[in-house]
C-alpha cells in the first residue's frame, strides 16, 4: 500500500471513530486483530456488539466505498465477530455489522454509516 494510502485509510478511521462516539456508540477496539483477519472498528451500543467495517476513498472514480465490502468481505467479518465474541465475551445480546464510507481527504471528508448493512 503507498504510503499515501495508508495514511488516507488511517485517518478515515480514526474520522469515522469520532463520527460513531459522537452517534452515541462507544468504541471498543481499533484494529482488533486474530488469526482470521482484522476489524477496523469494534463497538457498543445499549447492548448490541457492532461490527465497523470502514472504507475510505478520497474518490468515488471506482464506486462508492461500501462496494468494496463484498460477499467474501462480509462472511470474513462474520467469522471475525465469532472470534471477537470468544475471545473477549462482551455484555452483548446482539451482533450488528456497519460499514462507514468516508470519502475525500483529511479535514475535508464525508462521511456516511451504513447500519446493519449486511
Amino acid at each position: 500500500m503507498a504510503d499515501w494510502r495508508g495514511r488516507l485509510a488511517r485517518a478515515g478511521e480514526e474520522a469515522a471513530a469520532s463520527f460513531l462516539q459522537a452517534r452515541g456508540l462507544k468504541i471498543l477496539e481499533r484494529n482488533y486483530r486474530c488469526p482470521v483477519g482484522e476489524i477496523d472498528l469494534v463497538a457498543m451500543v445499549g447492548r448490541t456488539l457492532v461490527i465497523v467495517e470502514v472504507k475510505t476513498r478520497s474518490s468515488i472514480t471506482f464506486g462508492r466505498p461500501a462496494e468494496a465490502v463484498t460477499p467474501t468481505k462480509q462472511a470474513r467479518l462474520r467469522r471475525l465477530a465469532a472470534h471477537y465474541l470468544a475471545e473477549r465475551n462482551p455484555p452483548a445480546r446482539q451482533v450488528r455489522f456497519d460499514v462507514v464510507e468516508v470519502l475525500g481527504r483529511p479535514g475535508a471528508f464525508s462521511l456516511e454509516h451504513l447500519e446493519d448493512a449486511f
